[in-house]
C-alpha cells in the first residue's frame, strides 16, 4: 500500500492530519478501525489525514474521544480552532480565550473603535476593505466578522466583566463606511456607556504629551487577579503575563484614565459628534 508522506510543517491542516495518523498508528488501528470508533468511514479519516478534506468541529471532538486527547494540550478540537482562525494574527486566538474569561478588561484604542464595541456593519466595512486590498480572502473576511461577534457574545455572560474603555479621539472622527454606519456606531458607543459594568472615556487630541500610550493596548485581569497585557504588531499579537512587564502598563493606564475627561464629558462629546455638532 502506498502511504502518502506528510510534512506537518507545510500547513496547520497538514499538521492536523500528521498527528491524527501518528496517534492512530501508535494504537495499531487502521483508518477503518479509527473511523468506526469515531462514527466516520475509513475513507473520510484517510481524506483528513492526507489533507484532502478539512476537519470539522464534530470530527475533531470525535477524534479526541476516540484517541483520549479530549481536554488536553494535544486536543484535535484545539488544533481545529487554530486552523479555522488562520486568518487571524498569531497569538490572537489565545488572547481571545483569556478575554472571554477575564473579570476586568481595560482597552485603549487609536484610529478605530475596538472590536468589542463595534456594530456588525462597522466590522464588515473594515473586513471588506482588507478584502478589496487583497490582504485577505472572502473566507477570511467572513471569519473576522464572525470572531468579532463571538467575542462580544462571550462577554454577555451571567457575571459580565468590568470593561474600561479609553478611545483616542481619532476613533470617533475617522469615518468608517457610510454616514449611517458611523451614526449607528456612535449610538452603539452611547448604549455601551450606559451599561452598569462599563466606563467609556475619550482621550481628546489636546491631551497631547499627557497621553501615556501612542499605540493600542489591552489589559486583562483574571479571576485570580493575575493581570496580562496584549498588543499587536503588523505580523502577530503578543500576550504578556510577566508581572514586572505588565504592571507598568497598568500604572500607565490608570494615569490615562485620570488625565482623560470623565465619562459624562466623553458621552457628551460622542453625542455631539453623532448629531453632527462640532
Amino acid at each position: 500500500m502506498n502511504v502518502k508522506e506528510l510534512n506537518p510543517d507545510t500547513s496547520p491542516q497538514a499538521a492536523y492530519g500528521a498527528k491524527l495518523r501518528s496517534l492512530r498508528e501508535a494504537r495499531g488501528w487502521t483508518q477503518d478501525e479509527l473511523g468506526e470508533r469515531m462514527g466516520y468511514s475509513g475513507t473520510h479519516v484517510s481524506a483528513v489525514e492526507t489533507g484532502r478534506k478539512l476537519p470539522t468541529l464534530r470530527f475533531s471532538r470525535s477524534a479526541d474521544r476516540a484517541l483520549g486527547t479530549e481536554g488536553t494540550a494535544e486536543a484535535f478540537e484545539r488544533q481545529w480552532r487554530e486552523i479555522r482562525q488562520g486568518s487571524l494574527l498569531e497569538g490572537f486566538p489565545e488572547f481571545v480565550g483569556y478575554e472571554g474569561r477575564a473579570s476586568e478588561i481595560r482597552l485603549y484604542e487609536v484610529g478605530v473603535v475596538p472590536g468589542l464595541l463595534q456594530t456588525p456593519e462597522y466590522t464588515s466595512v473594515i473586513a471588506e476593505s482588507a478584502l478589496k486590498r487583497g490582504a485577505i480572502t472572502p473566507e477570511q473576511a467572513d471569519e473576522r466578522v464572525r470572531v468579532t461577534a463571538e467575542r462580544q457574545a462571550a462577554l454577555r455572560r451571567t457575571r459580565p466583566p468590568l470593561i474600561f474603555v479609553v478611545l483616542d479621539e481619532s476613533c470617533l472622527r475617522r469615518p468608517i463606511g457610510s454616514p449611517a454606519i458611523m451614526e449607528a456606531q456612535l449610538a452603539r458607543l452611547l448604549e455601551f456607556a450606559e451599561l452598569p459594568n462599563t466606563v467609556v472615556q475619550v482621550a481628546p487630541f489636546d491631551m497631547g504629551e499627557r497621553r501615556p500610550f501612542s499605540l493600542p493596548v489591552t489589559l486583562l485581569t483574571m479571576a485570580d487577579r493575575a493581570v496580562m497585557s496584549y498588543a499587536e504588531s503588523a505580523q502577530q499579537g503578543h500576550l504578556e503575563r510577566e508581572s514586572t512587564l505588565v504592571l507598568p502598563i497598568l500604572t500607565a493606564y490608570h494615569q490615562l484614565q485620570a488625565e482623560a475627561p470623565s465619562q459624562a464629558t466623553s458621552v457628551a462629546m460622542i453625542s455631539q459628534l453623532r448629531k453632527g455638532t462640532p
